[in-house]
């Protein structure tokens, strides 16, 4: 055979190869898009009837311990209200929160329920739940102001005084508002809880930068505050699992639908915030 036609040959035979290639491609694609691959950890789930929940029980009202050194608490509750729709039990796994992920990722454990939040450079790693709480940052008021949006409180003659953690989310959120109203004046406190009794003690303070966390545990004690307007800064709480517990994504999606939409998301709320 002569060098071109050798040459031919070889091109002939790699093109015939990257066809066959492209088409096994397809038809895994195709495969996956008909018959979903196997959800292990869903597999698992079912046949121990056990939910491993990952959590860091450090963090009250959502996890924390009781007098007994059992784990308690808004997400503990919210995993078992879900598992027990599916009849399985929950195993409460006790880890440090910056190591959750990485067991999650180990097969540790099944899912994370630890006031996570949503974090987007790592869904490459996990996948996450839609958000079931929302932490981020509100506008508060006291109850009887009659300012009921963030317009009304930057058009005030006077110039208004909010109260913010220094160095906090809320604090860079009080910064960014300051770049569209100059006359805002930011009133720096050492800690959240400082900066909220602040504006219901001082009435020369005429608002609040604080997260809703925060809001609601000192509004379940009893502080007549209130939010006004829409999530400055979002930090929404989700649920991590594996990224191919397909099974198990979907199905913790239908759960949390469905808690949304009962009065059992509001009286769970209310247990562990209304005290």
């Amino acid at each position: 055979m002569r060098k071109g036609q050798v040459i031919k040959h070889k091109w002939i035979l790699f093109a015939v190869g990257l066809v066959v290639v492209i088409l096994l491609g397809i038809g895994f694609f195709a495969r996956d898009q008909i018959f979903p691959p196997e959800d292990r950890t869903w597999q698992t789930m079912q046949a121990s009837g056990v939910w491993r929940i990952g959590t860091d029980p450090s963090f009250p009202p959502f996890e924390q311990l009781d007098a007994n050194g059992q784990p308690e608490g808004y997400d503990i509750d919210l995993a078992r209200q879900i598992a027990t729709q599916w009849g399985l039990k929950v195993e409460i796994v006790s880890i440090g929160f910056d190591s959750l992920l990485d067991a999650l990722q180990a097969g540790k454990i099944d899912s994370v329920i630890s006031a996570l939040p949503y974090d987007e450079r790592l869904t490459q790693n996990v996948s996450y739940s839609a958000p079931y709480f929302e932490a981020g940052i509100r506008l508060a008021v006291r109850q009887d102001s009659p300012i009921t949006s963030e317009e009304q409180l930057v058009a005030l003659k006077v110039a208004p005084k909010i109260a913010v953690e220094w160095g906090s989310t809320g604090d860079m959120v009080g910064r960014r508002m300051q770049r569209e109203a100059p006359a805002l004046q930011l009133i720096q406190f050492s800690t959240p809880e400082e900066a909220v009794n602040a504006l219901v003690q001082d009435q020369t303070i005429t608002a609040l930068l604080v997260d809703q966390v925060t809001l609601r545990q000192m509004q379940g004690k009893g502080l007549r505050i209130k939010a006004i307007g829409p999530v400055l800064e979002s930090n929404p709480y989700v649920i991590a699992m594996p990224h191919k517990a397909s099974i198990l994504q979907a199905k913790v999606e239908q759960r949390l639908l469905n808690l949304q939409a009962s009065a059992n998301a509001t009286k769970l709320e209310k247990k562990w915030f209304d005290k």
